[in-house]
């Protein structure tokens, strides 16, 4: 249900031209969602009245793109406001979509050297025809190689993976 949420959000601020502010401002209110347990507490309660919660949302996103308080409101009242991250999540996606930017996630044994890192952006750049945005995390266990994560694709290249692999084409599991 988020995706239909995130989809309609991002679909009206595309209209009427402001979708950078507010992917920018969803994306904070849901930061705070998740950097604050008492508002996620608050919000996620079900014996709160949904009209106590889009009041206080109201009085949190004050300040807020007019669509963005709108969609708070709106979440709320339909009981999806426990979603707000996902939701998020899932416009952050689309927009990236929409800019042609992809967001991979590269873990490898060791850590890279930022020319390393360069390297491997590029050619990902040049398969995919979109800019990149790379996070790096390194994970000893994967002995060497790396595992490349970008939205629901993964490749793992790494010495683990192979080894699992050989493992499975060896032992077939019954």
């Amino acid at each position: 249900m988020h995706r239909t949420y995130a989809r309609a959000l991002f679909e009206a601020a595309n209209d009427k031209g402001r979708l950078k502010e507010v992917h920018a401002e969803l994306g904070d209110f849901a930061a705070a969602f998740r950097d604050v347990p008492e508002l996620r507490r608050v919000l996620r309660n079900p014996e709160l009245d949904t009209r106590a919660k889009s009041q206080l949302l109201e009085e949190l996103a004050g300040d807020a793109d007019e669509l963005v308080r709108n969609f708070l409101r709106l979440t709320a009242e339909k009981g999806r406001i426990g979603e707000i991250d996902e939701i998020a999540a899932e416009l952050d996606r689309l927009v990236a979509a929409e800019e042609r930017r992809l967001k991979v996630e590269l873990t490898t044994a060791f850590e890279l050297t930022d020319e390393q890192a360069s390297a491997i952006v590029r050619q990902i750049e040049q398969a995919t025809g979109r800019s990149v945005e790379a996070t790096r995390r390194v994970d000893p266990s994967l002995i060497g190689g790396l595992v490349l994560q970008a939205d629901s694709l993964r490749v793992d290249a790494s010495v683990r993976g192979r080894l699992n692999r050989l493992r499975e084409e060896l032992v077939p599991s019954r």
